[in-house]
């Protein structure tokens, strides 16, 4: 198996696109995905399906998280094996990483499903929309095998410098979902829209083992599965499932308070949280794609390269999320009212929006600090850090506000807060290790 992209040899900026675009094209892909599943439930079901679809989403945010952070945690070690072109590190370290995932998504998926009414009043789910919601998940948690896998072959690939095929397996899923979805719901009412999810994440799934069965690009074996490397997967994995996760408990903490204000704010802060994905996921792709990069520069002995492609996301980063911030703010009023058709609503999802805005810049500068951290072997320093500016400083400032009578408006300011402090304090962490101590070698585990 071979590299697609050699980070250590090749020119900074053409690298860093090659690499980075492609994943921000599937991002907004699967931001588009999401966004037609919620046009579709706000335009044919009205307010109340919408405010059942964001209860519904907090549950969906942490499952994700922990799909995306068990494969970006085995991601960083088998990166600087590529980087290290130590091939039997490589091997075991696939079979060793998938037979774990696997098992890991059995057990998530089985306990969620056992514990979805629990889960649902736990945020705070009014009474009224709360059987919505647990339809809509009983049947999505039944696609979550697929979207666990989805994403850790999306993390093997990435590891080689291969994210273009990605983009394509989600523009075929959303075509394939913005087709299903009117059909569904028409059907099956509300639990249709999570028929179409499936079927469409079932779909991204085989698309991506053809590909990687045609191109040989993975091989498994259970004799290659070395107990030896657990110990260095579950420091790998961890720390970044906390790092996914945490974000998704600060969305739930935040839909819960938010709750308490009616089902209209619940559905405008719903729709508020669609939009701002166009600002948070280029950010995420390029903690994604420097997490493999950087890893690989580590793990070729480079770490002069891992501060170029730093410096290099920063200023490109920086660039695009100002541009892509302004036009949102912008527009922010009509772009809500294509979901809702509620002036209470749409105004209180305008209302965040420009409340959050300068924010959003932060968030990306905080991301790309993350994924060098995360590549140089440090994920447990992007745990402290995620945890900070969320546990830290995001949820008690929400609380705080509510609690002193701020409402709404001084919930959003605690999520702007929390964005400046985590473009702050990555700065300096990642300063102090990129350009202080230097970057760490490859562990020991997956040498051997």
């Amino acid at each position: 198996m071979s590299t697609t992209i050699d980070f250590a040899g090749e020119k900074t900026l053409p690298a860093l696109l090659k690499m980075s675009l492609p994943m921000m094209a599937a991002t907004f892909l699967s931001m588009a995905y999401n966004l037609v599943d919620s046009l579709w439930i706000g335009n044919l079901l009205g307010e109340e399906a919408m405010a059942a679809l964001t209860s519904s989403t907090p549950v969906i945010l942490l499952l994700n998280a922990i799909a995306m952070g068990t494969a970006g945690g085995g991601s960083i070690l088998l990166s600087q094996a590529v980087g290290a072109e130590d091939r039997a590190a490589r091997e075991r370290l696939l079979s060793t990483s998938f037979f774990v995932s696997l098992g890991l998504c059995l057990l998530l998926t089985a306990g969620s499903e056992a514990l979805l009414p629990l889960l649902l009043r736990g945020l705070g789910t009014p009474a009224d929309i709360l059987p919505l919601a647990r339809d809509y998940l009983a049947v999505y948690l039944l696609g979550y095998l697929s979207v666990f896998l989805y994403n850790y072959f999306a993390a093997v690939l990435r590891s080689y410098g291969n994210t273009a095929f990605q983009a394509i397996a989600m523009l075929l899923c959303t075509l394939l979902n913005a087709v299903l979805d009117p059909l569904f719901i028409h059907w099956l009412g509300f639990s249709g829209a999570a028929v179409a999810t499936v079927t469409s994440q079932m779909t991204a799934l085989a698309i991506m083992l053809v590909y990687l069965a045609r191109k040989r690009l993975f091989s498994c074996h259970i004799r290659q599965f070395d107990r030896g490397l657990l110990l260095s997967l579950c420091r790998s994995a961890l720390p970044s499932v906390v790092q996914q996760g945490v974000p998704a408990v600060s969305t739930a903490f935040l839909t819960g308070l938010v709750s308490g204000y009616g089902v209209s704010a619940i559905a405008g802060y719903g729709v508020a949280c669609k939009l701002e994905v166009v600002l948070l996921y280029p950010a995420v792709s390029l903690n994604m794609a420097l997490t493999a990069i950087v890893g690989q520069c580590v793990g070729a002995g480079r770490p002069d390269r891992a501060r170029d492609y730093l410096r290099a996301s920063l200023l490109f980063g920086s660039g695009l999320l100002a541009a892509l911030t302004a036009a949102v703010l912008l527009l922010a009023r009509p772009l809500a009212a294509l979901f809702l058709s509620g002036e209470a609503a749409v105004s209180l999802a305008a209302r965040y929006l420009l409340v959050v805005g300068v924010g959003y810049l932060g968030n990306g500068l905080a991301n790309c600090f993350l994924g060098a951290i995360n590549g140089a072997g440090r994920p447990g320093t992007g745990m402290l850090l995620t945890a900070l500016y969320h546990l830290g400083a995001r949820i008690p400032l929400a609380w705080l506000a509510s609690a002193l009578g701020f409402g709404l408006t001084g919930i959003w300011c605690a999520v702007l807060a929390g964005h400046l402090v985590a473009a702050l304090s990555t700065q300096m962490a990642a300063r102090r290790l990129l350009w202080g101590e230097g970057a760490p070698s490859l562990p020991a585990a997956a040498k051997k």
